[in-house]
């Protein structure tokens, strides 16, 4: 992949989905040619969800796109139908909303953190109260492990590229121990280097015992607009733990999350 050509969004008129169609909007602008579909599952039938409803935010949205918008209306599971959907379509980048953790502040799984675990494409996640768009600043997360695939990094250049944004490599720092010396860690940091050309900026290291407080903490106080996470890079191996940390990141991240599947 080269280029993305086609961003799922899927959209039920809740006010997460909304964040994520107009950061969808704001992330293509009106000089690509970025193709976007909107994926609406239920079983129900209901008169907000009418085609005409859609025409409606078609035309609210005309003259900021190249294409109109697209969309799809279709009954069944959730996750199992938009996967079906991303694989008809060629998408390359899955957008969705989330609301978030609840009140009492659990981690509890969500559609969005069950879609990015299942999805093979590349979903990136806008957290609640998200208001402004902007892309200049991108954290890439990275663990000690070697990088297992760094074609996965491919959609991350291409972000960079698109918007002009900086990457700023970030390992925080939650156990005893040297960090960014061991073989793995500086293959990873030459792999990165290379990859990202000229839109790698920068590695830091911080120290945190709480990896998600340490990377909003960084987040907040660097101006971050995008962290990126590949999570099989944070796991030991250990699919659970790559799980529960992305879904926390997820349900907690103050700013947007691309994770690279």
């Amino acid at each position: 992949m080269d280029k993305i050509s086609t961003i799922l969004v899927p959209f039920d008129f809740t006010d997460a989905s909304k964040r994520a169609l107009e950061y969808a909007i704001a992330f293509v602008g009106r000089l690509d040619h970025i193709k976007i579909v909107l994926a609406y599952v239920s079983g129900n039938c209901n008169l907000q969800l009418l085609p005409e409803n859609f025409e409606k935010l078609e035309k609210e949205y005309h003259g900021l796109l190249q294409h109109k918008l697209e969309w799809e209306i279709q009954d069944g599971t959730l996750i199992k139908t938009l996967l079906e959907i991303r694989k008809k379509e060629k998408v390359n980048l899955i957008i969705m909303g989330t609301s978030g953790a609840d009140e009492k502040g659990s981690n509890q799984h969500t559609n969005t953190a069950n879609l990015v675990s299942k999805s093979k494409c590349p979903v990136l996640v806008i957290p609640p109260n998200y208001k402004e768009y902007n892309l200049a600043k991108i954290a890439l997360v990275i663990g000690r492990e070697e990088i297992d695939d760094t074609k996965k990094l491919e959609t991350l250049l291409i972000i960079a590229r698109k918007c002009n944004a900086k990457v700023h490599m970030l390992t925080v720092e939650n156990q005893p121990g040297l960090y960014g010396y061991s073989k793995e860690e500086e293959k990873n940091e030459n792999a990165i280097e290379y990859y990202l050309e000229t839109f790698y900026k920068e590695r830091a290291f911080i120290k945190n015992e709480d990896v998600i407080d340490g990377i909003n903490t960084y987040a907040i106080k660097n101006d971050i607009d995008l962290v990126t996470i590949l999570p099989r890079n944070h796991a030991d191996h250990s699919k659970s733990t790559e799980n529960e940390l992305t879904q926390m990141l997820i349900l907690n991240s103050k700013v947007p999350v691309l994770v690279l599947e």
